[in-house]
């Protein structure tokens, strides 16, 4: 096995993992919007998917949940969606690309063994990449939305505006860190298929019984 397609999957793996965490971070995390107003200055509202919250300079933070799931305004709700289905591939595909891995031994035999685990580390792979488009979706939606909201010229300027707030970050990290892990996946799979296509194809020499050699005899005086 070379030294690079190991390097490559361990990467790969480790990328995946961490942007896994992100968007868990993202999904949790009460950070998606952020507003602060002139009058109180010392507090600022937060909105997440699922609760809203006031922030104190002091730290002091009080949250209370969204009360009705159909209440909620579409974007908030397309966001829930979205970033809840990204975390369930991300979880299956995390699993088939540790499965997946040169490293985790198995039981099967050789060839059986290569071939399986080039179509697990695959499928990790793909299911990696589909998980950062799901994050990247909603996450740059809502951001397109606050940068249209902002900047809308029918809002007074003493209406305070909604901003960025770190889970939208957060998941702009995760989102890019399982699209790279994917793409190190799938890489480290086609360096794999090459290798196996590469690899000497044993034939094995079949005795001669003793009835052939004496027909091919004949044949020959013939």
């Amino acid at each position: 096995m070379d030294q690079s397609v190991e390097t490559l999957e361990l990467l790969g793996a480790l990328l995946y993992a961490v942007g896994w965490l992100c968007s868990l971070c993202t999904t949790m995390m009460p950070f998606w919007l952020t507003l602060s107003t002139d009058l109180l200055p010392t507090e600022s509202l937060e909105v997440g998917l699922w609760k809203l919250c006031v922030v104190q300079d002091l730290g002091l933070q009080e949250c209370r949940p969204y009360s009705s799931l159909l209440g909620l305004p579409p974007d908030i709700k397309l966001a829930r969606i979205l970033m809840c289905a990204a975390l369930g591939f991300g979880l299956v595909g995390l699993v088939l690309a540790i499965m997946g891995l040169n490293l985790i031994n198995s039981c099967c035999r050789q060839m059986d063994e290569l071939s399986l685990k080039k179509v697990l580390k695959a499928a990790g792979g793909m299911l990696s990449l589909a998980a950062g488009i799901l994050v990247l979706v909603p996450v740059s939606y809502i951001a397109h939305l606050t940068v249209v909201r902002f900047f809308d010229k029918s809002v007074p300027d003493v209406v305070s505006r909604w901003e960025f707030g770190d889970s939208l970050f957060c998941g702009w990290t995760a989102g890019v860190l399982h699209l790279l892990a994917g793409t190190l996946l799938l890489i480290s799979s086609l360096y794999l298929q090459e290798q196996n296509q590469n690899l000497p194809v044993h034939i094995p020499l079949v005795p001669v019984s003793q009835r052939q050699r004496s027909i091919r005899i004949r044949t020959e005086y013939i």
